[in-house]
């Protein structure tokens, strides 16, 4: 296990190498549960990777109606457009989701898919490459990928 891997568990039916999910928090159904430290260690709204399951027997819980399992978890990067003024490699950027209500620009889809948490502050890890086809609103923007 490497530095930047971490321990949690997540729902056995989720429990796969290569699963990538937004973590979400609590509900209701996690208080006073005794797993708490592990479960709920990741932090609200990010973005990670199941590396490896734990080879460990799954474990109740009121959440998951097949329990949860140990897994080891890497922050995942979030695949983004942003305008390319603000898209360097190594800066942090405030997320703001590109608003748009043009249905047939050919970026809608991409404009419109779940992302990080608008506000929150990220660095640009990678500058991936020009989207194609144009932006409806004249944006030039950049598909990057950034992380916490």
């Amino acid at each position: 296990m490497d530095e930047d891997t971490i321990v949690t568990l997540i729902g056995v039916r989720m429990a796969k190498p290569g699963t990538v999910f937004e973590f979400r928090g609590r509900t209701p159904d996690c208080e006073g549960c005794k797993l708490n430290n592990t479960c709920l260690n990741l932090d609200r709204g990010g973005h990670y990777k199941i590396v490896e399951v734990r080879d460990a027997p799954p474990l109740d819980c009121a959440v998951h109606d097949k329990g949860v399992q140990a897994v080891e978890v890497v922050e995942a990067p979030w695949t983004v457009l942003l305008e390319s003024r603000v898209a360097r490699e190594g800066s942090a950027v405030t997320y703001e989701p590109i608003a748009c209500s043009e249905s047939d620009c050919d970026m809608f889809d991409m404009c419109q898919r779940p992302g990080p948490i608008p506000g929150n502050r990220y660095i640009i890890i990678n500058v991936v490459s020009e989207p194609e086809g144009e932006c409806a609103k004249g944006l030039s923007l950049k598909i990057v990928e950034m992380k916490k």
